[in-house]
C-alpha cells in the first residue's frame, strides 16, 4: 500500500531548489518541503507545484497515474487537478494545497502555499430555489458538497434515517470494526462544514413518502417539505432472510455505525462467532472479528469464496489468507435455522455461535421512489446524468440502475446498478451538476476495493459475468493482474499489488 510520507524524507527539498530538467514533461517529480509533501509538475508550458498526499486516505499521489492536467491516487482512484489543486473526483472531498513556483538560475524552488484557486464563474440565474437530498451517505453528501462548490446558492437540506451525520461507512465492516480506527476519523465532515455552507442536516429523519405532483417531501409525523429539485441516495438495506431464529437479537447485520456499535458490545462476551455468507462484507466482518481475537466460523453457498466475483484463483487466496488467520469455513453449506446457541446447517451438522452476523447482500431501498411514481428496473432507471423518468427528481448510489458506459455494444444496452462506496460519491456529485444544468455525464469504470489482512484488492469495471479470465502475473504470488473478458472484450480489472495496473484499466482506455 502506498504511503505519503513513508519516503518524503528521501524526496529533494524544493525550498534548496532542484534543476528544472529534471521535471518530467508527462509525469511528475516528488519533493518535499519540510515534512509535506509536493508534487512538481509541467502543465500547459508552466511548473505548478501541489500537495503531494492524497487528501482521502494519505495515499503518494507521484505513485498513481497522470493522464494529460490530472493525477490520480493509487490508493482509492480519487483525481485531482494539477493546474488548481481541486479534487475533481471522489472519493476525495478537499483540494490540494497549492505552492508558490519560482524559477532561477535553471533551478525550481518551492517555499510557501499559495491561497486557494477562485471557482470558475457560472450563471447561476436558472439555479432552482430550493434542492432536498434524502440520504445521509456517500451520494448525498457529495451532491451536498457539490451543489455549494459550483456556488449553488439556494436552500439545500439533507434528510437521513441515520442518527448520525454522513460518515465514512466502508470502515464500518473494516478498521472501525476491527478497533483499528479512531471514532473520531470517522465523520466525513464536522458541524461547522453544515453550518459554514448553509446545509440544513437532519438525522434521525424518516421520510415516509414523495408527492411528485406537488414536489413535497412527506416525513414521519406528517411535516412535509417542498422541493424544486429531489436527490434520492436512499442506499440499500441488508438482506435478514427468513431462516428461523435469524430474529433473534443476537442475530446481526452490518450496515451502519450504530450496527458496528452493537455488534462491537455483543462480541466483548462471545465464545464463538458465525458469519452467514462469504461476500465481501461477510469477509471483511469475519477478518475485523479475527483482529479482535474472536473465533470466527464463515458459513457460505460457495464452493470457494468470492468464485462467482473475482474467479477461482483469487477466491482461493482470500480463502487462504483467512484460513491462515483462523477464520474456519464451512464451504457448500445453507444455515437451516438458529437456536440462539448454535447453527443447524443443511447437511444436518451444527455450528456453535452466541454471536451471528448476516453478510448475505442488500437490497436497495426502492418504496420512496415508488411512492413518487418513477420508473424501475431492479432499482430507479436514470440516465448517464442521473435523471429520473420525473424531470425533478434524480437518483444517485446504490439505488441507480444507470446506462453502463463500457464493455461495447452486446453490454452496453444492459443498465447496471453497483453498490459500491466510490461510485454512489461520482453519481452524487454528477446528480448535483445536472441539477444546476450542467451536463456531466458518468463515463468513468466502476472501482471499488476490499481488504483482507494484508491483502487488498482492486477492481475497475462490472462483470456480472465472463467468457474468460486472462492471468497476468501471479494471483497466488500476490502479484497480478486479472484481465475478466465478455464477448471478446475487457469487462473488468481486479489487481492485487499493481495498482497503478488498476489506474490504467479504469483510465487509458482498457474497458471502453
Amino acid at each position: 500500500m502506498s504511503s505519503s510520507h513513508s519516503d518524503t524524507a528521501q524526496h529533494p527539498d524544493l525550498t534548496l531548489g532542484v534543476d528544472a530538467s529534471s521535471i518530467p514533461d508527462d509525469g511528475v517529480l516528488p519533493g518535499r518541503v519540510g515534512d509535506s509533501p509536493v508534487l512538481l509538475a509541467r502543465v500547459d508550458g508552466a511548473i505548478v507545484a501541489v500537495g503531494g498526499a492524497c487528501t482521502h486516505y494519505g495515499g503518494a499521489l507521484h505513485e498513481g497515474l497522470r493522464t494529460g492536467c490530472f493525477i490520480h491516487c493509487p490508493l482509492h482512484h480519487a483525481c485531482f487537478d494539477l493546474r488548481t489543486g481541486a479534487a475533481v473526483r471522489a472519493p476525495a472531498l478537499n483540494p490540494l494545497e497549492r505552492w508558490k513556483v519560482e524559477e532561477q538560475g535553471g533551478k525550481v524552488f518551492v517555499r510557501e502555499t499559495l491561497a486557494a484557486a477562485d471557482a470558475d464563474a457560472r450563471d447561476a440565474s436558472g439555479d432552482p430555489a430550493s434542492i432536498v437530498i434524502v440520504g445521509g451517505g456517500a451520494a448525498g453528501l457529495a451532491a451536498a458538497q457539490r451543489l455549494r462548490d459550483l456556488g449553488y446558492a439556494g436552500a439545500l437540506t439533507m434528510l437521513s434515517d441515520d442518527t448520525l451525520a454522513p460518515y465514512d461507512r466502508p470502515n464500518v465492516s473494516k478498521d472501525y470494526l476491527a478497533g483499528t480506527a479512531d471514532p473520531a476519523w470517522m465523520p466525513l465532515r464536522d458541524d461547522a462544514f453544515y453550518r459554514d455552507r448553509g446545509i440544513a442536516l437532519r438525522t434521525g429523519t424518516r421520510v415516509e413518502a414523495i408527492d411528485a405532483a406537488a414536489r413535497r417531501v412527506v416525513l414521519a409525523g406528517g411535516e412535509a417539505l417542498s422541493y424544486d429539485r429531489l436527490l434520492l441516495a436512499t442506499g440499500a438495506e441488508p438482506n435478514r432472510p427468513a431462516t428461523p431464529g435469524f430474529d433473534r437479537d443476537n442475530v446481526f447485520v452490518v450496515r451502519s455505525q450504530d450496527d458496528s456499535d452493537r455488534l462491537i458490545a455483543a462480541a466483548r462476551n462471545a465464545s464463538s462467532i458465525a458469519v452467514v455468507g462469504s461476500s465481501f462484507i461477510g469477509l471483511e466482518v469475519a477478518a475485523s472479528l479475527r483482529a479482535r481475537g474472536l473465533p470466527v466460523h464463515v458459513i457460505g453457498r460457495d464452493d470457494v469464496p468470492m468464485a462467482g466475483k473475482l474467479g477461482g484463483a483469487i477466491g482461493a487466496l482470500i480463502q487462504d489468507v483467512h484460513e491462515r488467520n483462523g477464520v474456519q469455513f464451512h464451504l457448500r453449506r445453507s444455515v437451516q435455522g438458529y437456536d440462539g446457541e448454535r447453527l443447524t446447517l443443511d447437511d444436518g451438522s451444527t455450528v456453535e455461535a452466541d454471536v451471528v452476523v448476516l453478510g448475505v447482500g442488500v437490497t436497495p431501498r426502492l418504496a420512496l421512489a415508488e411512492s413518487a411514481g418513477l420508473a424501475l428496473d431492479k432499482g430507479v432507471r436514470v440516465d448517464a446524468s442521473m435523471r429520473t423518468s420525473d424531470p425533478n427528481i434524480y437518483a444517485a448510489g446504490d439505488i441507480a440502475r444507470f446506462p453502463n458506459p463500457f464493455g461495447g455494444a452486446a453490454i452496453r444496452v444492459e443498465p447496471i446498478r453497483v453498490e459500491h462506496w466510490v461510485l454512489a460519491e461520482r453519481l452524487g456529485q454528477i446528480a448535483a451538476a445536472a441539477m444546476l444544468g450542467i451536463d456531466e455525464r458518468y463515463d468513468e469504470a466502476p472501482f471499488f476495493w476490499s481488504v483482507h489482512y494484508d491483502v487488498t484488492i482492486r477492481y475497475v469495471g462490472s462483470a456480472d459475468g465472463w467468457d474468460a479470465i486472462e492471468e497476468i502475473g501471479s494471483v497466488a504470488q500476490r502479484d497480478a493482474e486479472v484481465r475478466y473478458r465478455k464477448g471478446g472484450r475487457v469487462v473488468a480489472v481486479a489487481t492485487i499489488n499493481r495498482d497503478v495496473a488498476s489506474l490504467e484499466a479504469a483510465e487509458l482506455g482498457l474497458l471502453r
